[in-house]
């Protein structure tokens, strides 16, 4: 009542104030409690606070990825995501804010206003879905999702039956959504829109063209970031600004913004550290120029990527921790790098499967935007396959899942294999797991039988599915596993067993004996246990070694290896002899300093020596001591400036090298910066 009063007056006062002795203000029997404008801003409002309760919940589904989170650090995480929250809250409901805006009267008829309420809910549905999603999906990727995700799985052939699985997995998830959903309607359905309120036509019209421009100006400057001119529109890079540790990047974004301002991004652009192009050259080149190579070696190369496989599984990895501590689950593994040529601080260079493809078969790290989906990934590479078919290679690529999946079977051709094998090949249908592809035992001794039928020498890369979420077995191995406190180590031990059957059958075939075989994995596990993996080092800690039959290989380095390393090292190892590029070094030799590469959280990071360097594009950010400091609690990049600018310059000198080559398609021998290299300008 007193709110009430207050407007009556206010509006007797106006009402008598006159312009030229008898013109009224226009504004008389206005509501501001009913006014749609005044609608449209409690609209917005209501959906802001339901950003800001998902990035609570966000935070509470990973804490553990968010150690030592203080009230002060979260404070400021939620106050800068409101930037971020307004800009995608704003995109998500331009449909709705134009239709409510329009200067005409049909703005308040009933059945209008029904078809805008749907509007607004199917929109605002939506984005509160996928912000919702990222709530489990993050663990994997470590990430918001960004459309370079979303096209990963344009190929599946099973993704309703994937999407039935996450729901059925993650119920809980579900629940929290339905919940923002019935927030929404009931908040809604307390907002009033009524009018129009000015009687006289020309005042109504009037108003409401004078309303458009300012309200339209608005949405710009909220979708922008700001009004001024000098403001460039805001990207997923300025949430740094809201986070004191890197990974609350993750905390101050919402998915919505994210996908949207990737949407159309082109991601990878030229740089510019080095104007002298010597002196890039001598920082890093990725031009390798093979020299006093002895005579080719026609072995057999088969490199197995394994699906989600951290060292954490490995206990030969582990020997670091409290006696008693460590429990391994990959007995074969551990009993096989013990006579190969293994690393310990072997890395990943991303953290999905698509970004370990280009990595290990092509020697070619993926930044930001997985290079199979950035607008660059026709351009002409050089792959194993490819240049070892110069030597008479025939070369094949396996993975059991259904053929098109992750878009695997077109990246193979992309890079020059001969020949893809998938479901559509194995052709039984009974060994399908229903959700990723056939059983790895299956596909393993498929996989090891086809390659009897090949003609030396032969190159294979295999892709193996079942180390992977749901983290199901076949019913004959329920009882076989019996795993750990996680659904996960069931499926480790699971492939490993498959592993061990597949050497034992190639092992009684006549090739094997003269065959390199190469494991890695695609990327580490998002179900970590040990604190000292839930760290940037961590993230990508995954097996790779070397492993030759009736070698004396017993070597286990302390030094760093990665999947970029992957195809120098086979092409050094067959003393290839031709010039070719590859952004990792050959890690049998000594004469490149060993280091490895990654990308988190809007971070590049170095690994050197004990080092790991974090760079935001312009500075270094951290510098941990990652062997000592496993958990990374002692940032060092104030107290050790030159070990910073030498692997800042070595970081910088990559990423040009990478950026400008990918613009330029400049990736292979033919290219002209690497005539310009061969001749010495």
């Amino acid at each position: 009542m007193r709110s009430l009063f207050s407007n009556t007056l206010f509006l007797q006062l106006v009402t008598e104030i006159e312009m030229t002795g008898k013109l009224k203000v226009l504004f008389k029997g206005w509501r501001w409690r009913s006014n749609i404008y005044v609608a449209l801003l409690l609209s917005l409002l209501l959906v802001m606070g339901l950003y800001s309760f998902s990035r609570i919940g966000f935070y509470l589904f990973n804490i553990g990825f968010f150690p030592d989170m203080t009230i002060p650090r979260f404070s400021r995480i939620m106050l800068g995501g409101l930037k971020f929250d307004l800009a995608a809250i704003l995109y998500s409901n331009s449909l709705f804010i134009l239709l409510l805006i329009i200067p005409l009267a049909i703005r308040f008829k009933s059945g209008y206003q029904a078809f805008l309420k749907w509007i607004f809910f199917f929109f605002n549905g939506i984005a509160l879905a996928v912000n919702t999603a990222d709530f489990i999906y993050y663990r994997f990727t470590l990430r918001r999702t960004t459309v370079s995700v979303l096209a990963q799985f344009e190929n599946e052939k099973n993704k309703g039956l994937l999407f039935l699985q996450f729901l059925w997995d993650y119920w809980y998830a579900v629940i929290f959504w339905l919940v923002l959903v019935w927030l929404l309607g009931q908040g809604y359905k307390r907002i009033k829109m009524e009018g129009p309120q000015l009687k006289n036509q020309w005042s109504f019209y009037l108003s409401s063209i004078a309303m458009f421009p300012l309200i339209i100006y608005l949405f710009i400057g909220g979708v922008r970031g700001g009004f001024l001119h000098s403001t460039r529109p805001i990207t997923l890079s300025n949430a740094a600004e809201f986070a004191k540790e890197p990974k609350d990047i993750n905390l101050v974004l919402n998915t919505p913004f994210a996908l949207m301002r990737t949407a159309k991004a082109n991601v990878i652009q030229k740089v510019n550290y080095f104007e002298d192009e010597k002196e890039l050259v001598s920082v890093f080149n990725p031009l390798k120029v093979p020299k006093d190579t002895g005579a080719f070696k026609y072995d057999n190369v088969v490199v197995i990527i394994v699906e989600s496989y951290s060292k954490e599984f490995v206990s030969v990895y582990n020997q670091w921790m409290e006696p008693g501590r460590y429990q391994g689950y990959a007995p074969f593994l551990d009993s096989l790098i013990g006579v190969s040529r293994a690393y310990e601080y072997s890395l990943a260079n991303g953290r999905k499967s698509i970004d370990a493809m280009p990595s290990v078969i092509c020697s070619i790290p993926s930044i930001e935007v997985p290079y199979v989906l950035s607008h660059f990934s026709g351009n002409k590479i050089n792959s194993t396959a490819n240049l070892l078919k110069e030597k008479g290679y025939y070369s094949a690529f396996f993975h059991g899942a259904p053929n098109g999946s992750m878009g695997f079977n077109a990246f193979a051709n992309l890079c020059g294999f001969d020949d893809y094998f998938g479901k559509d090949e194995y052709n039984n249908n009974d060994d399908y797991d229903h959700i990723w592809g056939i059983w790895d035992d299956k596909f393993l001794q498929y996989f090891a039988n086809k390659m009897n039928t090949f003609k030396e020498p032969f190159y294979t890369t295999l892709f193996t599915v079942s180390s992977h979420h749901p983290y199901k077995l076949p019913k004959e191995f329920e009882t076989k596993f019996k795993g750990g406190d996680r659904d996960i180590y069931r499926t480790i031990e699971y492939t490993d067993y498959s592993l061990k059957k597949f050497f034992e059958t190639a092992s009684q075939m006549p090739w094997y004996k003269n065959t390199l075989f190469v494991f890695t994995a695609d990327h580490a596990s998002a179900e970590i246990a040990y604190p000292e993996y839930n760290t940037p080092w961590g993230y990508f800690s995954i097996p790779i070694f070397f492993y030759k039959p009736g070698s004396d290989w017993h070597e286990f380095k302390p030094a760093i290896v990665q999947q970029i390393d992957i195809m120098p090292t086979i092409l050094g190892y067959l003393n290839y002899d031709k010039p070719y590029i590859a952004y990792g070094r050959d890690a049998f030799k000594n004469d490149e300093e060993p280091f490895a590469f990654n990308f988190l959280d809007q971070v590049y990071q170095s690994f050197r020596g004990n080092y790991l360097l974090q760079f935001d594009g312009s500075k270094s950010v951290g510098l941990y001591d990652f062997h000592n400091d496993r958990l990374m609690k002692k940032n060092l990049v104030n107290e050790l400036p030159d070990t910073v600018r030498h692997m800042e310059l070595h970081l910088k000198g990559l990423i040009q090298q990478y950026n400008n080559r990918m613009v330029d398609d400049d990736l292979t021998r033919e290219g002209s910066q690497l005539k310009n290299s061969i001749n010495g300008k």
